[in-house]
């Protein structure tokens, strides 16, 4: 299989980096991203897990992945797909009040991680272990700093998109 690409953007900041889906390590969760696509939704930055921004879409998968290619240590560049369901409800995950993402369904959470020193442990459930999809392979540093300002600047109606893109 040739190698395929997808984009990740950050709308509002207008920076976008490209990564190589892991088709050979996480082919179950490549292709139910790539088939999905194009995806996008607000943004939210990680809390406990460190330099992560994320989006939270209603499942899009005809049968979810499982575990491929986990990590619980995931370095700069890595894009990494979760499966909630329900356990995002609690108050102590920041989320406004009656409006906690997924009280009635299953959530996935795609992920972008641009700085070192991550670690997917939740002081509630332990241990969140994420299926690394695809790799970022340019603009990760122009990337990194907008992600940065997400932490910064704020998240509020900003939006992350993932998309077929070209090598």
């Amino acid at each position: 299989m040739t190698d395929r690409f997808i984009s990740v953007r950050l709308e509002q900041r207008n920076v976008t980096a490209v990564a190589r889906l892991l088709d050979d390590e996480a082919p179950r969760t490549a292709a139910a991203v790539w088939d999905a696509l194009p995806l996008g939704g607000q943004v939210y930055h990680g809390k406990f897990a460190r330099n992560e921004i994320y989006t939270l879409l209603p499942s899009f998968a005809p049968a979810e992945p499982g575990p491929e290619n986990t990590t619980v240590t995931p370095i700069p560049g890595d894009l990494c797909y979760f499966t909630f369901d329900g356990v995002l409800t609690n108050p102590a995950y920041g989320y406004e009040s009656g409006s906690a993402p997924g009280e009635h369904q299953m959530l996935i959470d795609l992920a972008v991680f641009y700085g070192r020193n991550n670690l997917l442990v939740n002081g509630d459930v332990g241990w969140v272990p994420g299926n690394v999809f695809a790799t970022i392979v340019s603009g990760l540093d122009e990337f990194a700093v907008a992600c940065n300002d997400v932490w910064m600047g704020g998240a509020r109606g900003e939006v992350l998109s993932y998309a077929r893109a070209s090598g």
